[in-house]
């Protein structure tokens, strides 16, 4: 396989599987799909790609300095948990209400493309993800200091992440329709995914405190996955 190709596929693959851990962007993506349809939840998760491939782009270039921001991290961090809490209590308020068919934070008059790119920005969880598994695709020179190899790298992580969230938008629209009468335990079921999000967002943080930062392959990655990744980048 062409060193390209190679790269762009790694990138896309390493980029599909690791959108498919319920997360607080792929989760915010099924309610939305759910309460506003599929081109609303279709541009938040375009928003959120553009964001999430500016990261990856900077981190590969300036991976040095981004392992140094500790405190910005942690900042964000905190963010975010904010964020997933507010996003579960507008789901349980939903549930507990259902003539509110809409998540508040969700449904906010911030266009869709600008509100995924928001919320993805404030997401620390992707830089370490990508720091990783780029370091290990710079240590294996299946990615090059290159703007060539930089470009197909990230193409194939753009690609492979909107690919993951379509699973989880169209997935969410199947859902809605075989409980179109009960939209209430949608609500229950999503406010609880997200709180569950931010219980595991402060056992974390909780984790990590006092501890030096490392950089290694993503936690939300099983063995599985990881394994099968390694494989493909030894071959």
């Amino acid at each position: 396989m062409r060193p390209l190709l190679k790269v762009f596929f790694i990138g896309m693959l390493i980029s599909f599987l690791g959108s498919l851990p319920l997360a607080t962007m792929n989760v915010a993506a099924i309610q939305i799909s759910i309460s506003e349809g599929v081109s609303s939840a279709m541009l938040f998760s375009l928003g959120s790609l553009l964001v999430e491939m500016i990261y990856v782009r900077i981190s590969v270039v300036a991976i040095s300095w981004i392992q140094r921001q500790k405190k910005l991290f942690r900042i964000l961090e905190y963010v975010t948990l904010l964020i997933v809490l507010a996003l579960a209590a507008s789901s349980f308020y939903s549930a507990l209400h259902p003539e509110t068919e809409k998540n508040v934070v969700l449904s906010s008059t911030l266009p869709k493309l600008l509100l995924g790119a928001a919320m993805c920005a404030v997401s620390p969880g992707q830089i370490p993800f990508w720091l990783g598994w780029s370091t290990v695709l710079f240590s294996k020179k299946i990615l090059l200091p290159r703007k060539d190899y930089y470009n197909a790298y990230i193409a194939g992580i753009g690609i492979g992440t909107f690919t993951g969230n379509c699973i989880f938008i169209f997935g969410g629209m199947l859902i809605a329709s075989s409980i179109s009468r009960n939209q209430h335990i949608v609500s229950w079921i999503i406010g609880g995914i997200f709180l569950a999000t931010a219980l595991f967002q402060i056992w974390r943080m909780l984790k990590r405190k006092n501890t030096p930062a490392k950089i290694m392959l993503p936690d939300e990655m099983t063995g599985k996955m990881k394994m099968k990744l390694e494989k493909i980048i030894h071959d």
